[in-house]
C-alpha cells in the first residue's frame, strides 16, 4: 500500500474510532460540533503545508461563520463536556483532514477519485478487521443489521466520499472540508419536513450562519480590477 494511501486509511480509521468513542463520553452534540467543526481549521493548515494550498481570508471567514452555526444547532442536543472526549473529538477532526489532505495530493497528481476512495477506504476496513474481531459481530448477524450495514457502506459512504473526492478536484482541502459543513444543517432540515422537529430560535440562527459561510465559499471571488494603461 503506497505511503499516501496508507495515510488515507489511518485518516479514516482514526477518524470512525475516536468520533465514536467521543460521542460515548460527551455525546452526541458536543461530540459532533467538535469533530465536524475543527476538520475544516484542520484540513487548511495541513492542506498548506502539505499541499501548499494558500489559507484566504474568505475560507476562514466561512469556516468561522459555518462551525459557529453548527455548534448553534447542535446546542440544543445536551451532551457532557467531558475533557477525554473533547480530545477525542478533536482527534477525530484531525482524521478527517488527513484524509482530505492526502486524498487531495493524489488526485491532484493524476489518480481517479473514485480508485482514491476505494483505496483509503478498503484500506481502512483491513485496519478495523481487528476491532470488529475484539468488540464482535453485534447486529451484523441479522438479516436487517447485515442489510442496514450494506446500505450505510454504499449508498452514505461510498457514492458520498466520491463526490466528496470529486470536489477535491476544484477546490482546496479547507474550502471542501468547509463545504461538507452543510450535513448538519441538512440533517436538521429533515428533522423539521420529516419528522416534525420544531426548532429553536438560536438553531435558526445557526442555520442561517451555516449557510452564510457556505454562500461566501460558493460565490465566485471578486478579482482585482486591473488599473487602466494610459495610451498616448
Amino acid at each position: 500500500m503506497p505511503a499516501r494511501t496508507a495515510g488515507i486509511a489511518i485518516g479514516v480509521c482514526t477518524y470512525q474510532l475516536s468520533f465514536f468513542a467521543a460521542v460515548k463520553l460527551t455525546g452526541v452534540a458536543v461530540g459532533t460540533v467538535v469533530a465536524i467543526g475543527t476538520g475544516p481549521a484542520a484540513a487548511g493548515v495541513l492542506g498548506r503545508l502539505v499541499n501548499g494550498e494558500r489559507l484566504t481570508r474568505r475560507w476562514a471567514f466561512a469556516t468561522l461563520a459555518a462551525a459557529g452555526g453548527v455548534a448553534l444547532l447542535a446546542g440544543d442536543g445536551g451532551g457532557t463536556v467531558d475533557p477525554g472526549g473533547i480530545a477525542l473529538a478533536a482527534t477525530a477532526g484531525a482524521g478527517y483532514a488527513t484524509c482530505t489532505v492526502l486524498s487531495k495530493r493524489l488526485i491532484v497528481n493524476g489518480a481517479a477519485p473514485e480508485g482514491v476512495m476505494a483505496a483509503g477506504f478498503g484500506g481502512a476496513a483491513v485496519l478495523l478487521v481487528p476491532v470488529l474481531l475484539v468488540a464482535g459481530p453485534g447486529f451484523l448477524t441479522s438479516a436487517g443489521g447485515l442489510g442496514l450495514a450494506l446500505y450505510l457502506g454504499a449508498i452514505p459512504t461510498a457514492v458520498a466520499y466520491v463526490l466528496f473526492s470529486r470536489g477535491l478536484r476544484g477546490l482546496t482541502s479547507g474550502e471542501t472540508a468547509t463545504l461538507v459543513l452543510a450535513e448538519p444543517l441538512t440533517a436538521a432540515a429533515l428533522g423539521v419536513v420529516a419528522l416534525g422537529e420544531q426548532p429553536s430560535v438560536a438553531a435558526g440562527i445557526g442555520a442561517a450562519l451555516v449557510l452564510a459561510g457556505l454562500a461566501i465559499l460558493a460565490l465566485p471571488a471578486r478579482k482585482a480590477v486591473e488599473p487602466a494603461v494610459a495610451t498616448a
